[in-house]
């Protein structure tokens, strides 16, 4: 490294969740699943059919209300309750209980909020004219106009009840909203400390459909990228071809590598050193329901399942052997998996198979790993890969802890002292 630039350690929250189509209610706590008490410095969350994947939702109009409140409760664990209500386009109902009611958020609208730091809009690229000008000669980490068309645009009118407070962003926001977006029922959204997002540039999104024949969007990903002073960042949330039939493994090793081959990230600016395929990223966390299941009767599964032989079971998990005959993922790393399988549970229930209750073949599913966090570059390291315990949806979701190395540059300026706890 030349002077003025030295590795600095910043830790990255992810998880994936796929939410079977249930909308969440204003008084779920997403505190302990975000594990606020560590204070990451990013966090990255990937949801899997945050709406239901019917027809209208696949080939009529996304519905982006459900989107809304997941970003509000994200908002409201990261930042506090105070953050929330007084300009997040909710209003507090008056009811018994007490407890925070949904008033038909805009999703766009709250989105633009929450991507304001110290009241002013968050923009793609920071790079100022004389960096672009030296684009050839120096390597540009900040962006300034960006000539893509911002996909928060608008043309709605104003809601009278929708107000930012350019206070209460610059005194009580601890996070800001960096970047998300909606494709049918896959959802992400990247949020990072306030004091950093300064530093985050040539931020660039890419939606991949290989849903039904392949080009509609109830399954594929949503890519985020961006730098990070000098590093560059990749961040996948994808849904997968689902069904456990023997096969179906090789649709979903034909999404990744359609994903990898067909994902390209629009150039913002004149820098040439800004990757626009995801394998050219220094550090990528590949996230989301991935599908992937047992290679097992049912009978045979149940059995393992029923007596929590979890080595065995992962054994069959077609992920792993995929993996291993280096038919997908190669080069790719996953953590110790010692969780229990994340896939199916009947809503609010901690077995997955309920006594008495008959199941036809046709709908009945082996439990299975389909939930899985991935990651691949050098200056990452996983401290953790656990599952979370909410039971609201037929899936549990999958969370990673991260500390990754990022090359800080100083150019000049005075060094700043950055003191995180681990």
């Amino acid at each position: 490294m030349s002077s003025g630039e030295t590795i600095q350690n910043f830790r990255v929250f992810t998880a994936t969740w796929n939410l079977g189509g249930q909308c969440p209610s204003g008084n779920l706590d997403l505190s302990e699943f975000l594990q606020i008490r560590n204070e990451h410095d990013i966090y990255v969350l990937g949801f899997q059919e945050i709406v239901p994947l019917n027809a209208g939702n696949v080939l009529v109009l996304e519905d982006n209300e459900p989107a809304a409140k997941w970003l509000s409760l994200v908002n409201q664990s990261l930042n506090g309750p105070a953050s929330d209500l007084a300009s997040r386009g909710l209003k507090q109902t008056a009811s018994i209980g007490g407890s925070l009611s949904f008033q038909k958020p805009s999703y766009k609208k709250i989105k633009k909020t929450f991507k304001k730091v110290n009241g002013k809009r968050l923009k793609s690229c920071n790079c100022s004219l004389e960096m672009e000008r030296k684009a050839a000669k120096d390597f540009c980490f900040r962006c300034q106009e960006s000539n893509l068309k911002p996909d928060d645009s608008s043309t709605e009118e104003e809601d009278d009840s929708f107000s930012i407070s350019v206070d209460l962003a610059k005194n009580e926001m601890k996070y800001s909203l960096v970047a998300c977006k909606q494709m049918v029922g896959i959802f992400v959204c990247v949020w990072m400390r306030k004091e950093l997002v300064q530093y985050v540039g040539h931020l660039r999104v890419c939606c991949t459909s290989r849903g039904i024949m392949g080009c509609l969007g109830n399954k594929g990903c949503i890519s985020v990228s961006m730098s990070f002073y000098k590093t560059s960042f990749c961040f996948i949330c994808s849904h997968l071809a689902s069904g456990e039939k023997e096969g179906d493994e090789l649709r979903r090793n034909l999404d990744v590598i359609e994903i990898l081959k067909n994902t390209q990230f629009a150039r913002i600016c004149k820098t040439s050193s800004i990757p626009d395929k995801i394998l050219d990223h220094d550090q990528i966390i590949w996230f989301g329901d991935l599908n992937y299941r047992i290679s097992l009767s049912y009978d045979d599964a149940k059995r393992l399942v029923e007596t929590e032989n979890w080595p065995a079971l992962f054994a069959k998990d077609q992920l792993k052997m995929e993996r291993e005959a280096g038919r997908v993922f190669k080069g790719w790393k996953e953590g110790k998996i010692y969780f229990a399988p994340t896939y199916k549970y009947p809503l609010n229930s901690d077995t997955y198979y309920l006594e008495g209750v008959k199941v036809s073949k046709n709908k009945r599913r082996t439990p299975a790993w389909c939930d899985r966090i991935l990651w691949r570059g050098s200056g990452i390291q996983q401290l953790s890969y656990i599952r979370k315990e909410l039971k609201f949806s037929d899936h549990r979701p999958v969370c990673a802890n991260f500390v990754v190395q990022v090359e800080v540059v100083f150019k000049g300026q005075k060094k700043e002292s950055f003191n995180f706890k681990l």
